[in-house]
């Protein structure tokens, strides 16, 4: 089988590389890595998601679901050093590089999880959660995190995703409505949209 983003252990040889990026109007210095999401950069839907993202009114960490090398995690935490971040994957490679990243854009408020889902996170609740979902691994896997987000949430927490329309926007729409009874079009750019679902 070949390697995926989603892979638990990439076999594909390391090709480190590094980039800067300026995210919510902040400098970020990021390592990547072949067999990780977006190695060459930071991709438009992660960079729409963080660019969009506010604080929402309730106490409690932030979690980054599938957080790859970690640009999101990276910078919802220099934007809000008074909230923890969790940063969770299932890809050992992108669990190494999130905790280098961190570590070299001196944000001290976050916590990198290697996690299948939420397979290792189960005990935790949070106020937001954050996800560019994996949509190679399937519309199956994505759903899930969908459900177990829904379950993780506090009340009041909420829910962030991006989503292409061609990639399955508008039934994912349709999937956290169902969830959550809620959900409200953040943004809409080159096709791709962010939703806010609420846990009410």
């Amino acid at each position: 089988m070949s390697d995926h983003y989603f892979s638990e252990n990439p076999q594909s040889k390391s090709k480190p590389i590094i980039w800067e990026y300026i995210l919510r109007g902040e400098t970020f210095k990021f390592t990547s890595d072949v067999g990780v999401f977006s190695k060459h950069g930071v991709d438009f839907g992660s960079r729409l998601l963080i660019e969009s993202f506010v604080e929402p009114e309730i106490e409690g960490d932030f979690l980054d679901l599938g957080c790859g090398y970690g640009p999101i995690g990276i910078a919802l935490a220099n934007s809000f050093p008074n909230r923890q971040i969790i940063m969770a994957d299932v890809n050992e490679r992108s669990v190494a590089l999130a905790e280098k990243n961190a570590k070299a854009n001196q944000v001290e408020n976050t916590k990198v999880i290697q996690s299948d889902r939420f397979s290792n996170i189960q005990s935790h609740q949070f106020a937001a959660i954050l996800i560019n979902p994996p949509i190679r691994a399937g519309k199956k896997v994505v759903y899930h995190m969908f459900e177990e987000s829904e379950q993780a949430l506090m009340s009041q927490g909420e829910l962030w995703i991006v989503i292409q329309k061609k990639q399955g926007g508008p039934s994912a729409k349709d999937k956290l409505e169902s969830l959550f009874g809620n959900v409200d079009i953040i943004a809409r750019s080159k096709g791709y949209f962010i939703y806010k679902a609420k846990k009410i």
